[in-house]
């Protein structure tokens, strides 16, 4: 099947582009998007993914607002979900009332949300430093590919607005609101589980990404039950601005190492306080600091989710709003696991905010933790 980027000089395979490379049910293309104010009033998540071998595309919108001007909904998150199936030319990024626009790649993008569920937003993310091409990830478990994928990740600055439940968020210039963007695809465990025999799932992920008044800092760590690294990779980076170009590699300094330290809340896998730090080249090594000050829950966008998780099959054009309660949430059940923590963080003299996002499941020696979902036993692990 042909499409226009076809007159393109962009072929990485003797396919027409949209002809996926690997057939396996596990390809995916994925947007994700979060905005967050400065004193951590709002924070917004935004994803979005394709599964072309599973015919399926889904996205999601959440929103939690916290302080006097939350209207009774301290701390609750928002989530309008949706789901069908994937369109034959992928650069059609909409699903349900949910799009995301390429204004300009690796510069603006602009997320909109039509008015189903009582959860409407315009909003124009533009680039806030280079775009940061992390290793490749690739997990071998058992000596199968069980991931294989590149991610970029951007900061970013937010315009425009979000309406909940008939009240106007303003997010103006001069707001302050920032976040990060990332881009991935390639291979990794999606939508309905491929048949086989079973084992512990085991995962050990840390992600801390941080924005400064000058740079922001990128960490990012897996590991293997044994304390291993298997992926780590970290990056300082910029603040760039007004006109300055998102895609400016010899921009991106690159950390040789990353390494973290970390006190966990008992009966947790979330981390109560966290020291990230960065092994530079011919350089001061980068440690940053991060007391997390609220959870944002990774199921509300699709991550893990048992009926909206990322590629399952809904139905031609599903769509729905729930909400989350964290004064619900079990902390090793499913919602609770996988969370972006916004943080307040410290570098030498500098303060910022920043997310620090966590997903541990399973055995990991270090800390002590031996089965697939229980707590740390002590607030040193």
């Amino acid at each position: 099947m042909l499409h226009p980027f076809d007159d393109y000089p962009v072929h990485s395979t003797p396919e027409p582009i949209l002809h996926v490379a690997n057939e396996s049910p596990n390809a995916y293309d994925r947007f994700f998007f979060n905005g967050f104010s400065p004193d951590g009033s709002l924070f917004f998540a935004v994803a979005l993914g394709l599964y072309p071998n599973r015919q399926v595309i889904d996205g999601a919108f959440s929103i939690v607002r916290s302080g006097p001007s939350s209207g009774g909904n301290e701390g609750v998150q928002h989530n309008v979900r949706a789901s069908g199936r994937c369109p034959a030319d992928r650069t059609e990024t909409e699903v349900g009332p949910l799009k995301v626009e390429i204004v300009e790649p690796m510069q603006t993008h602009r997320i909109k949300l039509s008015d189903e569920h009582g959860i409407s937003a315009d909003l124009t993310c533009r680039a806030a430093s280079p775009a940061i091409e992390e290793p490749r990830f690739t997990h071998r478990v058992g000596g199968r590919i069980r991931m294989d994928y590149t991610r970029l990740t951007q900061f970013c600055s937010w315009q425009g607005w979000i309406e909940l439940d008939g009240e106007r968020i303003e997010i103006g210039a001069d707001a302050g609101v920032v976040g990060v963007r990332d881009r991935s695809w390639g291979l990794r465990p999606v939508g309905d589980s491929i048949p086989g025999p079973r084992s512990m799932p085991q995962f050990y992920w840390l992600w801390a990404p941080t924005v400064f008044d000058d740079i922001c800092t990128h960490f990012a760590l897996n590991e293997e039950a044994d304390g291993r690294p298997w992926h780590q990779s970290g990056a300082v980076v910029p603040r760039l601005a007004d006109g300055e170009p998102g895609l400016d590699p010899g921009r991106v300094q690159r950390s040789t190492e990353a390494r973290a330290d970390v006190r966990w809340q008992p009966g947790t896998r979330w981390a109560g306080a966290l020291t990230t730090r960065l092994q530079m080249w011919n350089a001061e090594p980068v440690e940053v600091t991060y007391e997390p000050i609220m959870n944002f829950y990774m199921s509300g966008v699709g991550y893990r989710h048992p009926e909206w998780g990322h590629g399952r099959w809904v139905g031609e054009q599903a769509s729905t709003r729930d909400r989350i309660d964290p004064a619900d949430v079990d902390p090793t059940s499913i919602v609770g696991l996988h969370v972006q923590a916004l943080s307040r963080a410290r570098y030498g003299d500098r303060e910022g905010i920043g997310i620090v996002e966590q997903l541990i499941v399973g055995p990991h020696e270090p800390t002590g933790l031996t089965g697939a979902l229980d707590g740390f036993g002590a607030a040193d692990g």
